[in-house]
This record gives C-alpha cells, structure tokens and sequence, in this order.
C-alpha cells in the first residue's frame, strides 16, 4: 500500500521477530499464531482487494458502474458475467485495458455445460457453421417460448450460449487451443481505455473473456484498493459460480461487497446463505463486509416485498451497521444523463444509443427509461409539491422521458440520484477506504497480537523472578539444597513405593501386556505338553511297571493302568508348569528392573546416595522368594492331577460310559494284549478327565495363586524399602556435601547464564514491540498499544511481598506495570 507512515515499514520485521520468540518457549508454541500473520499479511499488502459478490443478475456491474461514475464494466438484464474483471488504479495518462481469453478447450465445456442443461442432444462442435446455427436457432426458439431472455433461468442459459457462440465466432483469431491468451488494448488498435471498455462490455466479447484487467483513474482506487467484480454464484455455467466461492475464500480477498436480491425476490436463496457461511470461514475478510440490497427500486411499487426485506435486514443483518439499499440501475445512469441535454435527448442519442436502435428502424426503450418513468410516477418518493409529472399515454415511453427531464431538469436527476442509494453507499465505501481502512487494519493486528504479548510478557517475568530469586552464593546454595534433602528422600520412596504398586495393579488387571504375552506362552505350553503326553502314553510301559511293583502276580487291572498314567502325566505337566512359571517370574522382575533404571526417582536417588539405596539386590532376592512360591503352587496344583475329577465316575457322563466300554475291551483275557490293545480306548479316558483340570488350573485357579503371591510380597517390600530409603538421610547428607561445592557453582553460573538469557529476550522483544507501537501511534491507534517488559518492576514488587508478606501474582505485577 502506498503511503505507509515511515514508522511502519519494518513492522513485518518487528511482528515477525516476536513470532520468533514465542516459537522459542516450549510451553507457548502451541499458540495458534494464524489471526497474527493473516492481520499482518492484510496491513502490510500493495493491494486491498474488494470483491463484489452475488447472486447471477444482483446488478453487481451496474453497481460498481455507479460507484466509479463511468460504464466500465458489462451490465444487463439477464446478462450473467463469466468473467473475472479487475479495476486497480493508474494515472490518468496511464489507463489501460489487459484482456485474458478463454481458451478454446473452455469454451467447448462451456458449450457443452448449457446445451446439457438446455437439453440440447446435438453434438456439440463450436467449429462447425452447420451445429452453431442449430443451436443458435435452439436458444433463440426457448428465449421465445420463455417470453424474453431474461424471464426464466432457462431463458437466460439460451441467451448465455448464444452470446458464447457468437464471441468465440467473433474473436477466433484470439484464442489458443489449450492456453489463456492475453492483449494490451494497443493490441486491438485501441486508444484509450473507453474504447477498450466499450469491447468488453459488449456481451459476445464478454463471454469469451476469462479476466478482465482496468487501470483506470478514481480516487477511490488509490493505496492499493482493487475492486473485483465476480461471475454470479448461481450463473448459467456452474464453472463460474464456483469461480466466485473460491475468490471469497481466497487469502488474498481483504473485502466484500455482498450484492443481495432480496429487494426484488423477497428472501435469501440458497447460494446467497451458502455466500454469507464462506465468507465468514475467511479470517482475512473478518467484518469488512458491505451487505447492498440493490434494485430497492422494485420495493416501491410492492408493499409486501418492502416489508419482506424490512424483516430480514431487522432479522439476520440487525448486528451490522454495513447495510445499504441501492438501486444501481438509476444511481449509474442519473449520474450519466446529468451530462445530457436536449440536444441529445438526454443520452437516447448517446449514452442509449446502442440500446435504443430497434429493428425495422424501430426505436427501443432502454431498461432505464422504463425504471425512470415508474420511479416519476409511481414510486411516491417526489413530493408533489416541488415535481408536478405526468405520464401521457399518447406518447411512448422514449417520449415522456425526453419531456420529463425537459420540464423538471436538474433537480429530478439530482433527486433520483439520492433515492437511488448510491450516494450513501459511495460515501460509506469512500469513507472506509480513505480514512477507516488503514487503521483498522493496523488494530486488527495489534489485537491479534495483544494476547501474546501478554503472554511473553507473563512468562519473561516468572522466568526471570524464579531465576533471580536462586542463591547466589555457594554456602547458600548448599543450605538449600541440604533442607531439602530428607523430602527428596521421603519422596523418592513414595515415588518407588507407588510405581511398585502400580505395576502389580497393572498385572492383577491383565493390563501388563508383557506379562500377559508371557501367561498366555505358559498356557500354550502346558496344553501342549498335555497333548503330547496323551498322543505317546504307552500301555506297555505302564503294564510293565504296575506289574513291577507286584512281583507275586502276573497281570494288572485297568485300574493300576490309569494309576499309573495318572501319576506319569501328573508329574510331567508338573515340570512344565514349574519352568514356564521360573521363565515368567525372570521376565517380570527383568521387565520391573528396567522401568524402575528409566524412572525419575531412580535417577534422583543416585544423585542423593550415589547408589540405589540397595532396590536391585532386595529385587533379586525378592525374585527368588517369589519364583520359590510359584514353584511351590505349581507343584501342590499338578499334584492334584493325581486324583480323578468328581464327576469323573458320575452316571450318564460320557467319562463313565468310555469308562465302562474301556472296561469291557481289557477284560477280554488276562495277558497284556487285551491291555496293548485298548490304548486309544485308554488314552482317550485319560483326556477326558485331564483336559478339564489342565484348563481350569491355566485359565482360573493358577492365575489367582500368581496375583496373590505378587501382591502379599512385592507391597510389603515396596513399603519397606521406601522407609528403608527415607533412613539412608546421614548417609545422603554425607554424600551430597561432598559434590554440592562443584553442584552448587555449576548451578549458579547456569541461573546467571539463564537469567542473561531471558534479558537478552526481553530486550529483543522491547525492542520489536516499542517500534510497533511507533506504528500504531502513527496511526493514531493510541488505546491499542502492546505492553513493553520493565524488569527493574519486579525488584519493586518483590520488596513489596516481602516486607508485607504477600504472594506475588501475576495480575499484581500488570497492575504495577500499567502504574
């Protein structure tokens, strides 16, 4: 932007450098810093852009038009602007035209889009003379069939794909294949911007147009404002509207102007509501928005439709003092016939001109002289007291215009004019541009930037408070960290006690996923093994042995067979539970071990003692203890193995009827052979009733025994050894005196090197924010001023707290700094 105070042209600089400082505290960078570099992006930017946004034919054009006071860009009834147009300011001996063309691969969906919604089945060819005259004849066959271009949505695509046809037929020579073209009005031998504006604001031209670029001469256009007019968010090509909503949402976009029909539909649409949402989304737009309900002139003939937009202003736009009601139709040419006379039958021979010629030497009735005529007589906004006006019937629309200015001159034009709404709303516009603009800029900034400043401020100063209120000698030192000593200890001991706690509770509720993985490896262990042992039982074997053990006889029952099976399996399964339950004891306390070397206390307890307070060794005998119990349980548990299941023998069981059949296969003869024989009988007994009691000991009983053991000797040496540590407090003292000489100048050299530090900080950031508020005082922005960092008041606040007692806050310390 042109003319910047002189104060202000480092400000990205100076905002930047504080953005520095708060990315260097760990504990603010999480402060979202977005608002700040968007405010800082909209105060320090070349350009301001305005983009005028609405529904398709909201009068957009024709507002801007009348803002600028000169026809610039293309406007008329039904007429949908695909274009993008971009006004930005130029000397008057520089004004200028920059033409960017639709590529021919646009136009062809462009075409393709309308004759789809058209309906339109003909394949579309925009190069074939034959398929543009079907369609041109299509178009103009729905416009009549709608009763006018402008009468139907319908009719408005028909009137939008001929004026496409007729600008790619018309400027061919212009357009690329695949790229966007872009001319100087030099280009086309034009002399001077009204010329080239005159190119295109002519509706074929328009439509091949894809931007638009005026460097025209108004003040409202100086420092940096660009006006943007936009293609209607509800246009015939979809391409279009989409246009628009992505240019609201843009970061570049700093205002709008939200162009509304409500003054002739009577309610938001749809895209109007979905227009309003977006641009809220646009932290760079904030409230810079201007809500104009044009074509008010429709109002004053409908006194439903008047009170409709009353209520929806007095409803949805109650919060804003932005609101305008316009008629851009009568505001741009009141302006214009201001200049005409009879002469030229005030403007039907100049400005209308082309508007008016008809066929057939037919004059035409420009869409103004008819609003004129109504806003004469119908409108009752003249009073009749100062405009006596009639409207004769005898004569044509063109005429009674014509004698109308000729009777009332300028004091009618000048009337319209205001009851146009133009006036008001250029002034508003103008005023924000030229005197509000800039500072709000500027306080928006400021204001994005207030809580971190705040914020560095707060933290600088407890920093610098905690630092400085370290010893500074090293005896004092000592003392200190001597006081403090027996509640290290104490809390050292609390800290291992708990985390001992923690880690059983974590095993107890099956939260240790370690040890879980270990207990699930036991498990699959012993169902292994189980399996194992019944797939290679031996009849033989167990035969031979039962016989061993009575030598007097010379055969053995069935039931010395499964006494035998019964211990053989017992014992085996024992084994295997013994050393998977050693195997997750040594994995437990190696998995405790190691957490506990990681832990804080662990480290702190070093530093205190300079070893570990004897928690490794009473670990390791701990693990022996428990393993030892663990053994024990596993051993008691495997030894009921021996001892059938209670419903081993129960009547209509199945382990009572294999029993039985087991029974009558072996007692066929008296050799082993029957015996040899029923194995799968007899290995199938034995599973029935070890599967059961494997299961229920791995997955009930056994992991109970495991929490029980840890729980009623790991808690209690927990506690112990905490108590243990807290009565290591001589040894400690000893310990610490001999190393808190070196301890003592380390750390206060490191608090003076911090307490450098943060000064060096603070002066940066005094620095930085004493040149920003030589901007804002420039702007005059004086309530908005950033707090600057006086450390010498804390000095002052700290005297105060300790001669009175008092705890120092950091609200306390603002209130000295605003003193």
């Amino acid at each position: 932007m042109s003319g910047m105070p002189p104060q202000c042209h480092n400000l990205k600089d100076q905002v930047e450098s504080i953005l520095q400082l708060l990315q260097q505290e760990l504990s603010l960078r999480s402060q979202d810093i977005t608002s700040v570099q968007t405010s800082l992006g909209k105060a320090i930017s070349p350009k301001f852009e305005i983009v005028f946004a609405g529904a398709f034919s909201a009068g957009k054009s024709m507002l801007i038009n009348a803002l600028l006071e000169r026809e610039l860009l293309y406007s008329a009834e039904g007429h949908a602007t695909g274009t993008e147009c971009k006004i930005e300011y130029a000397e008057l001996d520089k004004e200028r035209v920059v033409l960017t063309f639709l590529s021919e691969v646009e136009i062809r969906e462009q075409a393709n889009s309308l004759c789809q919604q058209l309906g339109f089945t003909t394949a579309v060819n925009i190069n074939q003379a034959e398929v543009v005259s079907l369609l041109h004849q299509g178009c103009e066959a729905i416009i009549q069939q709608e009763g006018g271009e402008s009468k139907s949505e319908r009719a408005k695509q028909a009137k939008a794909l001929i004026f496409l046809l007729q600008g790619y037929e018309a400027n061919r020579q212009h357009i690329h294949t695949v790229n966007n073209a872009t001319y100087s009005m030099e280009h086309f031998n034009f002399s001077n911007l009204k010329e080239a504006a005159g190119y295109a604001r002519r509706g074929s031209n328009s439509a091949v147009l894809k931007q638009i670029e005026y460097f025209c001469n108004h003040p409202l256009l100086q420092d940096g404002n660009v006006i943007i007019d936009t293609p209607g968010i509800d246009a015939p090509v979809e391409k279009d509207a989409q246009l628009t909503y992505a240019k609201i949402q843009h970061p570049d976009t700093s205002a709008v102007v939200c162009v509304l029909k409500p003054a002739s539909a009577g309610d938001m649409t749809k895209e109007e509501t979905e227009l309003l949402e977006k641009m809220r989304q646009n932290g760079g737009i904030r409230d810079r928005v201007f809500y104009v309900f044009n074509r008010i002139d429709e109002t004053w003939y409908n006194t439903q439709l008047r009170q409709r937009l009353d209520d929806l202003i007095n409803t949805q736009f109650r919060d804003t003092s932005r609101v305008y009601k316009t008629s851009g139709l009568l505001g741009f040419y009141g302006s214009q016939i201001k200049q005409t006379s009879t002469q030229d039958r005030f403007g039907l021979d100049s400005i209308f001109g082309e508007n008016a010629k008809g066929v057939n030497g037919n004059e035409e009735t420009p869409q103004f002289v008819y609003a004129f005529n109504n806003y004469c007589v119908s409108s009752g906004k003249l009073a009749s007291s100062n405009f006596r006006i009639s409207l004769n019937g005898f004569e044509t629309p063109n005429q009674n215009y014509v004698r109308i200015l000729a009777e009332q001159g300028t004091p009618l034009i000048n009337q319209l004019i205001q009851d146009s709404g133009i006036e008001e709303f250029r002034t508003a516009i103008t005023r924000y541009l030229t005197e509000e603009k800039r500072p709000q800029l500027f306080k928006n900034l400021a204001d994005d930037l207030e809580d971190i400043c705040i914020n560095l401020k707060k933290h600088y100063q407890t920093a610098h408070r905690d630092l400085d209120s370290q010893p500074r000698e090293i005896e004092m030192m000592k003392a200190q960290e001597l006081q403090y000593l027996n509640q290290q200890l104490q809390q050292v001991g609390k800290d291992y006690s708990l985390h001992i706690t923690e880690e059983v509770n974590h095993v107890i509720n099956h939260a240790c996923d370690g040890f879980e993985v270990d207990f699930r490896q036991l498990q699959s262990r012993m169902i292994r093994r189980l399996d194992e042992l019944l797939d290679t039982f031996s009849v033989a074997d167990a035969y031979r042995r039962a016989t061993l053990s009575h030598p007097r006889n010379a055969t053995a029952p069935l039931l010395a067979i499964l006494v035998e099976a019964f211990y053989y399996l017992a014992n085996q399964l024992e084994d295997i539970l013994v050393d998977s339950s050693q195997e997750l004891m040594t994995n437990l306390f190696q998995r405790l071990m190691e957490k506990i070397r990681k832990s804080e206390y662990y480290r702190q307890l070093y530093r205190l003692l300079g070893n570990d307070a004897g928690i490794e060794q009473e670990l390791n005998a701990l693990e022996k203890r428990v393993t030892q119990s663990l053994v024990d349980a596993a051993s008691v548990e495997c030894d009921r193995f021996v001892r059938e299941s209670p419903s081993f023998y129960d009547e209509n069981t199945f382990s009572i009827y294999q029993f039985r059949q087991t029974l009558l296969q072996t007692s066929q003869s008296y050799d082993s052979e029957s015996m040899v024989e029923a194995e799968p009988a007899i290995r199938q007994l034995l599973k029935l009733d070890f599967e059961p009691k494997v299961s229920h000991t791995i997955r009930k009983t056994f992991r109970q025994t495991i929490n029980q053991i840890l729980k009623t000797q790991l808690l209690p040496m927990a506690e112990k050894q905490g108590d243990g540590i807290l009565q290591q407090y001589p040894q400690a003292r000893v310990y610490l005196e001999e190393r808190l000489q070196q301890e003592a100048e380390e750390k206060i050299n490191n608090n003076n090197r911090l307490l450098g530090v943060v000064e060096g900080k603070v002066d940066v950031y005094n620095t930085a924010i004493a040149n920003i508020n030589n901007c804002l005082q420039a702007m005059q922005l004086y309530d908005h001023l950033l707090p600057l960092i006086n450390l010498a008041e804390l000095t002052v606040v700290d005297q105060i707290a300790a001669n009175n007692g008092v705890v120092v806050s950091d609200g306390l310390l603002d209130g000295v700094a605003q003193f």
